[in-house]
């Protein structure tokens, strides 16, 4: 593993492989991002580190990291990104207040209350594998038929 010091900031490279995000568009957000430029969309996304350059001792290029977008989720409505936003101010004001705005790691904690708080009238993971046990068994049922 590359070891930088605590004085580096590697910058950081969006890898151009983009699957999640376009899979977890709609088509009318897809057609609003082409037909209205300046459209904006909410989204949590998962970013995972792919390759990285610069970190050799003596090595001249600067530390640089390449990532990518791994999971994706759009909010599907203004309500949602409404909530995603306030999410991501409380974030903000976190780090900001913590003073590590422009720190490298793992940046801001707990501002999964105001997840929880907006997030709690949609299924739990348990929920949703009941729903797909569901499905499954009703599609099963109308093969068998």
């Amino acid at each position: 593993m590359p070891k930088l010091s605590p004085a580096q900031a590697p910058e950081v490279k969006l890898d151009s492989a983009a699957a999640a995000v376009e899979a977890s568009l709609t088509r009318d957000q897809r057609r609003g991002l082409f037909e209205k430029p300046g459209t904006v969309v909410v989204a949590i996304v998962e970013l995972t580190s792919k390759s990285y350059t610069g970190h050799a001792e003596g090595e001249e290029k600067e530390p640089q990291v390449k990532v990518r977008v791994t999971g994706c989720e759009v909010a599907r409505s203004d309500a949602e990104a409404a909530t995603l936003l306030e999410a991501k101010r409380a974030m903000w004001r976190a780090r900001r207040m913590d003073g590590t705005l422009d720190e490298v790691g793992p940046g801001p904690r707990d501002p999964e209350q105001v997840l929880a708080d907006n997030f709690n009238h949609y299924p739990s993971e348990a929920e949703y594998q009941a729903h797909q046990r569901a499905q499954e068994a009703k599609r099963r049922d109308e093969y068998v038929r």
